[in-house]
């Protein structure tokens, strides 16, 4: 069976390559001319951990082809997948745009009966749409099938998510279309969950928005415990033990970012006021998001006064750990805030720092040495758990800082293992430290450097 995948980007790149890595001929075709001569060569264009290698076996193993071809791409193949991306338009809903194109393409250059999945997070009905654009340019005795086929891969688990996902949903009227879709992912021993079309569309927005609930709900449950005297991370351990409410997305932070969370809600919400529903929790959602990616200045500001001035180190850039990613990341919010304060600013992360300096350029300094972005500042403000943050043993902010204040949006250190250290330390629904109440200074074991060294070199190895 040959394949073909429309799109490049993180969706269609991680598609294509894991289905060569099934045994697949698969297709990628795109309309960036430079980007696919770089993935010709072997090169992601995206950090995401095993993308590389598994890119690199397949290209060689000629399973894997990438093109901006169209006719190479479409023409023989009996499965192809929409995977292009769906901007936010400026009023929150998803701009269809390349998805149409797409289709109108490949309604152009198919040359058999096909099945047209999309991968692509589209609102209800979007698939409808599709199957009409095609029908209208497609050769009359052409017969095509469309499927919704939404994806869940998470940034910086991607390939695992792809081999090891909780379900697969294929979603269609046809069941013809159906069982040869089935038959292709089935050696991955994934559960598959067999939907109508639009019910498949409603999974993936659904998905998104409850889990950002979760989100906002626990910080909300922080913010009062900061007023309470409460300890967030016993709360969240003490309800994520219901089985009916579960660990995963409990844990207290500056909010959520990416390309889906923040993008998927807002469209939810039009496409509930398209039927004239208010989504009033999802607004909700939404309004305590943003407001918690400001938290930490807040926070920083209520300490210090004026920022004016103050030299901030900024830890971590990526909406998350294991991504070069930073659409909607906290530390965007967070470094933006910072500059109208008049604050100077150093931003460290190991992987995203070219992406940042493409909406900051030269406004702040980066560096990929966080000991480096430590150094002589008066603030360590940490905006991504990166394990390279976690694992830097906490006297060295006391002895490279000029100041050691940490405010801590993802509560990456136990209150415990801080109290040793002379350090001001504010993190997120839990007690502030203070100086004061520090125990008696006493240097880490030498386990501790051990460990640090083993997991940074891990990760860099990785």
């Amino acid at each position: 069976m040959k394949i073909a995948v429309a799109g490049t980007g993180y969706v269609g790149l991680i598609t294509g390559v894991c289905l060569a890595e099934m045994g697949y001929d698969v297709v990628c075709s795109d309309i960036r001319e430079e980007k696919v001569l770089l993935l010709q060569s072997g090169c992601a264009p995206i950090f995401e951990p095993g993308l590389d290698s598994m890119l690199k076996r397949n290209l060689d193993a000629g399973r894997l082809l990438f093109t901006t071809d169209p006719e190479l791409a479409y023409k023989n193949a009996e499965l192809i997948f929409i995977a292009v991306g769906t901007p936010e338009n400026p009023d929150g809903t998803a701009n269809l745009d390349h998805v149409y194109e797409a289709a109108y393409t490949i309604g152009l250059c198919i040359d058999k009966d096909s099945i047209i999945c999309t991968k692509s997070t589209v609102p209800v009905g979007t698939n409808e749409r599709i199957k009409e654009i095609i029908r209208s340019v497609k050769p009359a005795h052409l017969e095509i099938q469309t499927v919704s086929t939404p994806e869940f891969l998470r940034e910086g688990n991607a390939m695992y998510d792809f081999f090891y996902g909780d379900r697969i949903i294929i979603g269609t009227e046809s069941e013809e279309a159906a069982k040869i879709v089935e038959q292709v992912f089935l050696p991955l021993k994934i559960p598959l969950i067999k939907t109508d079309t639009r019910s498949a569309e409603m999974i993936k927005y659904a998905s998104n928005a409850f889990l950002a609930t979760k989100i906002s709900f626990i910080n909300e449950i922080a913010a009062i415990c900061d007023k309470v005297g409460a300890n967030i991370e016993e709360v969240a351990f003490g309800i994520g033990k219901d089985r009916r409410i579960g660990p995963q997305f409990l844990q207290a932070g500056i909010g959520y970012g990416g390309s889906c969370f923040p993008k998927d809600t807002k469209a939810l919400v039009q496409i509930a006021g398209n039927v004239e529903h208010q989504f009033e929790l999802l607004e909700a959602v939404i309004k305590i998001n943003i407001r918690q990616q400001l938290l930490a200045v807040q926070k920083a500001k209520e300490l210090f006064g004026s920022l004016e001035g103050l030299r901030v180190a900024v830890l971590g850039l990526s909406f998350k750990p294991d991504t070069d990613d930073i659409r909607e990341a906290a530390s965007i919010t967070i470094l933006k805030a910072l500059l109208a304060e008049g604050a100077s600013v150093i931003a460290y992360d190991p992987v995203a720092i070219s992406n940042a300096r493409r909406v900051f350029g030269d406004e702040i300094e980066f560096t990929a040495d966080i000991q480096t972005a430590i150094s002589g500042a008066e603030l360590s403000l940490i905006a991504t758990e990166w394990d390279h943050i976690k694992y830097l043993p906490l006297e060295k902010y006391v002895q490279l800082m000029a100041n050691p204040v940490i405010i801590d949006g993802r509560n990456c250190y136990s209150l415990k293992d801080v109290s040793k250290y002379p350090i001001t330390y504010i993190s997120i629904g839990r007690s502030a430290l203070h100086p004061e109440q520090a125990q008696q200074h006493t240097r880490p074991g030498p386990n501790m450097k051990g460990r640090y060294d083993e997991t940074i070199t891990s990760i860099l190895s990785d």
